[in-house]
């Protein structure tokens, strides 16, 4: 794909979605790096559902790590790895505590430092809770990405490297944005609506789907 046919779809789909925002719920930065966590391998819905009752209760680095494991597994067991991110919340909460006076670190190396935080969770976070030039790259942008041609590669790193150098800076910080939600909706994974797609027409994916 070329940088012109790159250029037309951010300005589709910016303009079908001129400011987007992350489906899930949250009001601080340590909520969002919580409900991120608990995203992996689960759908926003189910995650929203558990911190409407579980941040109510604890939604700061001290009260969840007061709350305690055996209570953080009752409100999330109801979705994947429950076990294991449980465990992972607890931890990264006496982490925050003990080295960053509960704060959400805004840096990198800190937040992969963090239990549970991986390179599309810290990208995540860096950039909707600081605003951030940095980009996300989940199932959704993959497929996307990869069906297009828009950013063609093996894995999520080779991904993010090809968006960082084609998608311009001053819109870095939507594009991930963009494209999770037209993965999540259009781009569907097993059977794209191609017949609803606003970069059809650009798109360069040999197998449309017609109605």
């Amino acid at each position: 794909m070329n940088n012109t046919k790159r250029k037309k779809i951010l300005m589709r789909l910016q303009e079908n979605i001129p400011k987007p925002i992350i489906e899930l719920n949250y009001t601080s930065h340590f909520e969002l790096l919580i409900a991120t966590v608990l995203s992996a391998q689960t759908t926003d819905i189910s995650v929203n559902k558990i911190t409407e009752k579980l941040y109510p209760v604890a939604n700061t680095a001290s009260s969840m790590f007061e709350l305690g494991i055996d209570k953080i597994t009752e409100y999330i067991r109801t979705i994947g790895l429950w076990k294991t991110k449980a465990n992972n919340i607890i931890n990264l909460s006496r982490i925050l505590l003990e080295d960053y006076n509960g704060n959400v670190p805004n840096n990198r190396e800190a937040l992969e430092s963090l239990p549970g935080v991986g390179r599309k969770t810290a990208n995540l976070v860096l950039n909707t809770a600081f605003g951030f030039p940095t980009i996300a790259v989940d199932r959704h942008v993959f497929r996307v990405c990869n069906r297009t041609n828009f950013a063609v590669g093996q894995n999520v790193k080779v991904v993010e490297n090809n968006l960082l150098k084609f998608v311009p800076k001053k819109l870095q910080v939507h594009c991930h944005y963009w494209f999770i939600l037209h993965g999540r909706y259009t781009c569907l994974a097993r059977r794209p609506k191609c017949f609803l797609c606003k970069i059809k027409d650009l798109c360069e994916f040999e197998k449309k789907v017609d109605l």
